[in-house]
């Protein structure tokens, strides 16, 4: 990727809400560079979509979990994809605030639930209900929880730093 590119992703990293000449005056390109440069990211699939990141707690939520999921034993391609569609229909019911799930390896676990929740109840509640998944080992649901209401928090949900990770980690090639 080119530098030009990174810079630009990292300043859009930053705040997506600039508009293409501010982004060309921070990239040091021209405006219709930038234009061009993000329509060609976007068809590519490296920009994904535009978002914010709203402070949780004064939306509602107490808690940020990490829940970790053990599967009961490796699941054949039919098992996956029955898996994925049991999942996808959860998810798209679910009350609960789900960010991220994915399969992965690590801590003897096969996959993580990033979610938000209201309070601890609302945590607890949906544990049990991914206890009645008849893939998941019942035995196996773990969680760590971090306190939304903590006066303390040593890096809140940005994506600043990896933006300026991005470009550190280019200077290094």
């Amino acid at each position: 990727m080119k530098d030009v590119e990174l810079k630009l992703i990292s300043e859009l990293m930053k705040n997506s809400r600039r508009s293409d000449r501010e982004l060309a005056k921070a990239v040091g390109v021209s405006q219709p560079t930038v234009s061009r440069l993000v329509k060609r990211l976007e068809k590519d699939g490296i920009i994904k979509e535009y978002t914010m990141i709203p402070d949780f707690r004064k939306l509602g939520y107490q808690l940020l979990a990490l829940t970790f999921v053990k599967l009961r034993e490796p699941l054949g391609s039919e098992e996956t994809d029955k898996a994925r569609k049991i999942a996808k229909q959860a998810l798209e019911e679910s009350p609960y605030g789900i960010v991220l799930l994915e399969r992965g390896i690590g801590l003897g676990y096969d996959g993580v639930i990033v979610g938000l929740y209201e309070d601890y109840a609302a945590y607890t509640e949906h544990r049990n209900k991914l206890r009645e998944y008849p893939f998941l080992e019942v035995t196996d649901v773990e969680g760590f929880l971090i306190s939304l209401d903590d006066e303390v928090h040593y890096r809140p949900l940005t994506l600043q730093a990896l933006a300026k990770q991005l470009l550190a980690m280019k200077k290094k090639d």
